[in-house]
């Protein structure tokens, strides 16, 4: 009796351990553990991008903690599992639109609106975009995954996980770290960039205070603007859509509830779902793979190919500018929708040179044209691809 009684429960405690995540841990799984430890790190060390990186970072440790598939339904990639009903609002693509209505609720086009010209600069940053495509083609990877690969240039993290998640959802979880990893690189990728490709009396650019913009102006905006965008790329509509709304729901003046919902309780809640989702769809039996290295590598020349063709851009275009017109140069990095991260190192640098040119109102423009020019960018490459 006493024998096996000891026999049971030696049995089940073996068969327990091989329930354990030390029995089925990997070293790919130690390694995504290191990373998400890293993002979290720079999270609180560095504050860079905090609201992004810490729900991501601790993400990638709940996607990495080993267990055995046995039906158990605990990972994101099995069907009916809690993680899995969540993630199902990124491959589904249904949070990207959330952050959208966020983000059109909390942002100011009047710098835009005072100066059109400025939209040019966020079209032109578009070009990392789409340079990231072809290159990502001549590596091997086919179009449609090219297309969602080089939205990375765009550095916005939403439209990258709403266009992977319509053109290469296998390749989604790489998409959508890397993008928002660039995100919160962008203090230290840009800044030598910026300085490499202007000189000092380009930096010293002044540029003229932007003109007063009126409510009816402001209110007037979102509704040409979904108009123009949406006829002109129809399927980039969920994303504009929910941009444009939300900024009518700001500037209306009569909806400052609806709008403070959405630029407050809404866009934080998707946050932090889609941060910690997409953190956990780094498992790394899924995750460590060849075409997840190429993917960062190309979404890092894909930012690099936004920035400069900003800067560029803006170099170019004052040639054709009278004096008191040009435009600092500085202020070409913002053409990324990176908001409003870029805006503010074109103030940092901007100030390194003269601390009283203040740049940030200015690279307002050409940053939120940038969002703008992202969503339109995805819906191009989608309605193409698709």
């Amino acid at each position: 009796m006493g024998t096996s009684f000891f026999s049971f429960i030696g049995e089940n405690l073996e068969e327990f351990l091989t329930y354990t995540g030390f029995a089925n841990a990997t070293p790919g799984h130690f390694v995504m553990i290191a990373v998400g430890l890293i993002f979290i790190a720079l999270a609180i060390v560095k504050d860079w991008e905090p609201m992004l990186l810490i729900p991501i970072g601790f993400g990638i440790l709940i996607g990495n903690i080993p267990f055995k598939e046995v039906g158990l339904q605990l990972g994101v990639y099995e069907e009916g599992s809690v993680l899995s009903i969540l993630y199902s609002g990124v491959t589904q693509g249904w949070y990207p639109p959330l952050i959208f209505l966020g983000i059109g609720a909390m942002t100011d086009f009047s710098t835009l609106i005072s100066n059109p010209k400025l939209m040019l600069i966020g079209a032109a940053a578009q070009f990392g975009i789409f340079g990231a495509y072809m290159i990502a083609l001549q590596m091997g990877f086919e179009p449609n995954q090219a297309g969602a690969i080089g939205i990375i240039g765009g550095a916005d993290g939403p439209t990258a996980i709403f266009l992977s998640s319509k053109l290469a959802p296998n390749l989604m979880g790489a998409i959508a770290i890397s993008a928002y990893s660039y995100m919160a690189l962008v203090p230290v990728i840009q800044p030598p960039i910026m300085r490499l490709l202007t000189t000092k009396k380009e930096r010293l650019i002044r540029m003229k205070p932007a003109r007063a913009v009126s409510h009816t102006e402001k209110v007037i905006f979102p509704i040409a603007g979904l108009l123009l965008t949406s006829f002109l790329v129809p399927s980039g509509l969920p994303l504009l859509g929910m941009l444009f709304f939300g900024n009518l729901l700001k500037e209306s003046g009569v909806t400052r509830r609806l709008a403070e919902t959405a630029r407050g309780p809404l866009i934080d809640v998707i946050t932090m779902l889609l941060g910690v989702t997409v953190g956990a769809s780094t498992q790394a039996t899924q995750f460590l793979t060849t075409d997840s290295v190429k993917i960062f590598g190309l979404g890092a020349l894909s930012f690099v190919i936004a920035t400069a063709a900003g800067i560029l851009f803006v170099k170019f275009f004052n040639l054709f500018l009278k004096k008191e017109n040009r435009i600092n140069p500085l202020i070409g990095n913002a053409g990324v929708s990176a908001v409003p991260d870029s805006a503010r190192i074109s103030q940092t640098v901007g100030l390194e040179y003269d601390r009283t040119n203040h740049l940030l109102m200015h690279a307002m423009g050409p940053n939120v044209a940038g969002v703008i020019g992202s969503a339109v960018a995805a819906g191009i490459l989608l309605g193409f691809l698709m």
